[in-house]
C-alpha cells in the first residue's frame, strides 16, 4: 500500500441536531468541530437525523394531508384531466 493516500480512520463522535444524542463510533469523516467527552477530545460532526430522532424508529409518524393535496389538484388540474378522459372515452 501507499504511504499518505489513505484516510486516517479514528473515533469520532457524531451529534444529532435535533434530540442533541451523540455517538462514538470509528470514521474517516473530515470534521471542523471537536466535542471533549469523558475527558477525550474528538472530532464533532452533527447530522441532521440519527436512529434518537428518525420517525421509523421513534414511532411519531407523521400524518400527511392527502386529503388537501387531491383537493388542491383537481382544483388545479381537474377541468383537464376531465376532458382528456372525455377525449379518451370517446376513441374507444
Amino acid at each position: 500500500m501507499k504511504e499518505g493516500i489513505h484516510p486516517q480512520i479514528r473515533k469520532v463522535v457524531f451529534q444529532d441536531t435535533i434530540t442533541g444524542s451523540r455517538y462514538v463510533a470509528l470514521s474517516a469523516v473530515k470534521a471542523e468541530h471537536t466535542v471533549s467527552l469523558d475527558g477525550t477530545e474528538y472530532p464533532l460532526v452533527k447530522i441532521d437525523v440519527s436512529a434518537s430522532s428518525h420517525p421509523f424508529y421513534t414511532g411519531n409518524q407523521r400524518i400527511l394531508d392527502i386529503a388537501g393535496r387531491v383537493e388542491k389538484f383537481g382544483n388545479r388540474y381537474g377541468n383537464k384531466v376531465s376532458a382528456i378522459q372525455a377525449i379518451l372515452t370517446k376513441k374507444k
